[in-house]
């Protein structure tokens, strides 16, 4: 009987739980330096804190270089959000995370790509987990 518990605890302890929450998309269309947005388009530094709202976004501290990936094209009325990832020898906990962020956040220092190529968002451009 305690092996059958013992086995049961185990089991439970193992199993994984993840919750994904598909988020409302900000644009349907982005600003990528390739197709796959893999290549950063730019170098930007972080001119305000920013705190994320929710998964989607990422949290930003002023000072803070930012890579930045795609620009999203706002629809009208809409705010204008870019997405990146930030690197920083201070803060380190969200190095190498991707997310939004205002535009407004950060000013570019460094221009990577001039070419952009225009693609339409995918819902797991906005999936939360």
């Amino acid at each position: 009987m305690n092996y059958l518990l013992v086995i049961l605890l185990g089991v439970g302890l193992l199993y994984q739980t993840s919750s994904a929450v598909l988020m409302d998309k900000l644009a349907d269309n982005k600003l990528c330096a390739d197709a796959e947005c893999s290549y950063a388009l730019s170098l930007a530094t972080a001119v305000d804190d920013f705190v994320a709202p929710d998964c989607r976004f990422i949290n930003i501290k002023k000072g803070q270089m930012v890579y930045v990936y795609s620009k999203l094209i706002p629809e009208e009325g809409a705010g204008v959000f870019w997405s990146g990832s930030v690197y920083s020898e201070r803060y380190v906990d969200q190095m190498g995370m991707v997310g939004y962020f205002p535009a407004t956040m950060v000013k570019e220092t460094h221009k990577f790509s001039e070419n952009t190529v225009q693609i339409p968002t995918a819902d797991m451009d906005f999936f939360c987990v």
